[in-house]
């Protein structure tokens, strides 16, 4: 399972939030249960843009699990590999 934290800080309340993506939806919403997230705060599905805004609690377990952290640089890259492989699908 290739799932990835990035090192987003972002105010949301009370909270503090970042983004947990995938190579795949699957693997996204595998994770997102493993570590208590509803699938119902599942972002742009369907899109290189999946994603969930977790808490650092939820970012801690997901690294615990086997996520990768990685920085902003690294999620733009992750997004731009995943619009690729769906233009080059859209092709065939």
């Amino acid at each position: 399972m290739t799932v990835y934290v990035d090192d987003m800080r972002a105010n949301f309340g009370r909270m503090v939030m970042c983004h947990m993506v995938a190579d795949t939806d699957e693997e996204l919403h595998a994770m997102a249960a493993r570590i208590g997230v509803a699938r119902k705060w599942h972002q742009k599905p369907g899109t290189s843009h999946s994603h969930y805004d977790i808490c650092l609690s939820k970012r801690a377990h997901a690294v615990n699990f086997g996520a990768i952290e990685i920085d902003r640089r690294g999620l733009a890259d992750l997004i731009q590999r995943k619009r690729a492989l769906a233009q080059n699908q859209e092709k065939l």
